[in-house]
This record gives structure tokens, C-alpha cells and sequence, in this order.
């Protein structure tokens, strides 16, 4: 590999010129810049990025801890993060913490030696994220956690509303008459699912029923298995509509519904969460509560860029945003 000395050399310049080129090229008179950008070019002369960056103390590149991948949601987050970085010329690095608190951790230790641009992180365990992010922020490194809001004032924030997702849908799903209404989601330790939930609870009335189906995750898989148990259930006792914590598992619901004979919406409402584009694709479109899911992941990675960028000035700050309903086929009838 050449080296800035080499193209100096080839040039007939000094090695502050070659630097300004690359770096501050206005700095630089047109006739001696292209003679720069002639000799890297025939040189091949390729910038060592890690070194620059080590004498910077942070590379030009943003980390983001995911919850899921797997999520159609977290990716459509992911694009607006995306091109907040590629607008202020940043790299994304995306990792995976597949919702386990241990790989997380790792992931975080990972970003902390490399000293990345700062990092956005949807957490596994909200209550147990302070200590491991504060020694993120204690090195320098700008923290925003994103699609969770539980952060208790510390730091940013960005995320939306789910008490009142969860309480749109359980007024939507009685405005059609429905009574007895499932919740298929979990497992409840994360945030989102609780909330969703809770929203939901307090949307019902003396009288109704909500019959609450424990997953251990959110997939389609396990959507199905919700979609099982309520096709078993006798028709008597059988919840007339179904709140799903999030699309996935809806569209695991409606396979498995479908396969044993039951119509949505006239047998089974559903309902989902996250308004992904496969909801409005599926065989009966789902009905579902939207998030910003773009604007989420553009918010948050605008926050680190201030943050990182004026520090002085910053100040942490949440942002909720308001989640709304739209309306398709699975909950169309009227009771």
C-alpha cells in the first residue's frame, strides 16, 4: 500500500499539502490540488481511516444496538438513521442484540473500546441499561436510546406513545362491539408489550372480558400459537377479536385462524401493532397502530449528532411521538 509520503513525493508537495487535499481541499490552489489527485489516483493511495480516527479519539462511524432484526419495524427505523448519518457524512455500524441482556453487553463493551461517533441502542432490560450506558457517556461517547422512553430524564430519548397505541386499539375494537378481546404479546419484561397492554386494559369497560395470551417472543411463529389457542377454544368462550403486540405475531394469528376455518373479520377481529408494510400485503390487510418508524430512527440519530457535535450546548431531551390507527379489512365488520 502507498503512503501520503509517497504521494507528497510523486506530487512535489509537502505531506500538509496532500492532507489538505484530502481533508480541507478549498484550502488548496486548483493547479495543486489536482496534481495531488493525479498522484493518489496513479498511486492508488487509500486514506488509513483508523489511524485519523485514532487521532481524532472517535471514528466517524455511529453504532446501533438493535433489539431485533428479524423486526421489519427495526429495520424501517434503521433507514431513517441511515440517512441522518449519511447527511452529516457518517457510517452506520448495526449490531444485534437479539434481546438477550448478556450479548448486549458484550456489544457495548465492543463499542466502548472502539470509541464509535456515539451509539443508539434499543435496550433489552430498561431498568438495568443506566450503569452500562453511563460508561459509555463517562468515555465521551454520545448515548440515545431509541423506541424506548424509560431512560428517567437521563440522557435522550425517543419513542412513542404505546399506553396510547394499546388504548387506540381497545377503542377501536369496542367501537365495533367486540366485548371479549385477547392480547397475544410478550413476554412482558419489555416495555413495549407491557405498555401495549396496559393501554388496552384501559380502554375496556365493567363488563368486558380480556383474555391475556403469553408469548415468549414476537414472531410470526409464535403469532401462531396464539392463533392455535383461540382456534381451540369453543365458540362460546372464543375472544371475538384479537390484540396482537405487533404485526408479526397478527400475521401468525391470521395464518393460523385461516387455516382452521375461521373468517377475520367476522369469526376473529385482529388487530396488530407497527403498521409494517407486510400488514397491508397480507390476505385480509391487517388493521394496525402506526408508528413513525422512519421519523423515529431519524429523530434519534439527529439528537447524537448534536449531541456529539455541540456538547456544551446539548440538552437531553424525550421525544414522544403519537402513534394512530389504520384501519383495513381485519377489523372492518361491525358487530
Amino acid at each position: 500500500m502507498s503512503s501520503i509520503k509517497e504521494v507528497a513525493r510523486l506530487a512535489g508537495v509537502s505531506v500538509g499539502t496532500v492532507s489538505n487535499v484530502l481533508n480541507r481541499p478549498e484550502l488548496v490552489a486548483q493547479e495543486t490540488r489536482l496534481r495531488v489527485q493525479a498522484a493518489v489516483a496513479q498511486l492508488g493511495y487509500v486514506r488509513n481511516g483508523s489511524a485519523r480516527h485514532l487521532r481524532a479519539g472517535r471514528s466517524r462511524t455511529i453504532g446501533v444496538v438493535a433489539l431485533d432484526l428479524s423486526n421489519p419495524f427495526v429495520i424501517d427505523v434503521l433507514r431513517g438513521v441511515e440517512t441522518a448519518a449519511e447527511t452529516a457524512d457518517l457510517n452506520v455500524m448495526v449490531v444485534n442484540s437479539s434481546k438477550d441482556a448478556a450479548r448486549e453487553a458484550r456489544l457495548l463493551e465492543m463499542f466502548e473500546e472502539e470509541r464509535p461517533f456515539g451509539v443508539l441502542i434499543t435496550p433489552v432490560n430498561a431498568e438495568g441499561q443506566d450503569r452500562r450506558l453511563g460508561r459509555l457517556v463517562a468515555r465521551g461517547i454520545p448515548v440515545v436510546v431509541f423506541d424506548n422512553s424509560s431512560r428517567q430524564g437521563r440522557g435522550c430519548a425517543v419513542a412513542a406513545d404505546d399506553v396510547l397505541g394499546g388504548r387506540l386499539a381497545g377503542l377501536h375494537l369496542r367501537e365495533r362491539g367486540h366485548r371479549h378481546i385477547a392480547f397475544a404479546g410478550g413476554p412482558f419484561t419489555v416495555r413495549q408489550v407491557e405498555e401495549r397492554h396496559q393501554g388496552l386494559a384501559g380502554a375496556m369497560s365493567p363488563g368486558d372480558r380480556l383474555t391475556v395470551i403469553p408469548l415468549p417472543d414476537l414472531t410470526v411463529a409464535t403469532g401462531r400459537t396464539a392463533g392455535e389457542q383461540i382456534a381451540g377454544t369453543s365458540p362460546a368462550d372464543r375472544p371475538t377479536a384479537v390484540f396482537c403486540a405487533n404485526d408479526l405475531v397478527a400475521l401468525g394469528v391470521l395464518q393460523e385462524l385461516t387455516r382452521h376455518g375461521l373468517r377475520v373479520p367476522d369469526d376473529v377481529a385482529i388487530l396488530g401493532y407497527d403498521d409494517i408494510d407486510f400488514a397491508a400485503a397480507a390476505a385480509v390487510p391487517l388493521s394496525s397502530i402506526r408508528q413513525p418508524r422512519e421519523q423515529l430512527g431519524h429523530t434519534a440519530a439527529l439528537m447524537l449528532l448534536e449531541e456529539a457535535n455541540q456538547p456544551d450546548f446539548h440538552e437531553h431531551r424525550q421525544v414522544i411521538f403519537q402513534p394512530d390507527l389504520v384501519e383495513r379489512a381485519s377489523t372492518a365488520r361491525t358487530r
